[in-house]
């Protein structure tokens, strides 16, 4: 297995930067993991946290969290390709990330600070419901992931 894979991902900063792709650097899963978490049944690693900013550093993937975006409210059968929201929980100085810009602009006037979607947020989109392998996301996806955003309130 290759040491270190890229699959693009949408990044939604915290700041005043437009939602854009990045590359999510994925590593292999140093030793099998009985029933894993969605976003390691893929055998690797990803590294959402190199996109985070203000985040501990040296905690991997103990410093950030993960929500999963299967289905649109309102929808009866879940997406073909599911996503994953990464979001970061440790701060490196242990204050509160600041609330994403770009979720507040979404959730418009449903937007709540106590529930904000806080610091930057990466969506990465898996092949299938079994979460078996990472794929490119592009931004066609960035209409779906803004609707399940605008939807959806904070960790």
């Amino acid at each position: 297995m290759d040491p270190m894979l890229a699959f693009d991902a949408v990044l939604f900063p915290a700041d005043d930067r437009p939602p854009h792709l990045v590359a999510l650097m994925t590593s292999p899963l140093s030793m099998p993991i009985s029933n894993p978490p969605e976003p390691f049944r893929c055998g690797r690693v990803p590294h959402p946290e190199m996109y985070m900013d203000y985040i501990a550093e040296g905690l991997g993937p103990r410093s950030w969290r993960f929500k999963v975006v299967e289905q649109l409210e309102g929808m009866n059968k879940k997406f073909p390709s599911p996503y994953i929201v990464f979001y970061p929980t440790v701060s490196r100085d242990g204050m509160p990330f600041p609330a994403n810009k770009c979720a507040r602009e979404v959730q418009g006037r449903c937007f709540n600070e106590a529930n904000a979607w806080r610091g930057n947020i990466i969506l990465a989109k898996y092949r299938d419901l079994d979460y078996s392998a990472m794929m490119d996301a592009s931004m066609a996806d960035f209409p779906i992931l803004k609707n399940w955003l605008s939807t959806n309130i904070g960790p």
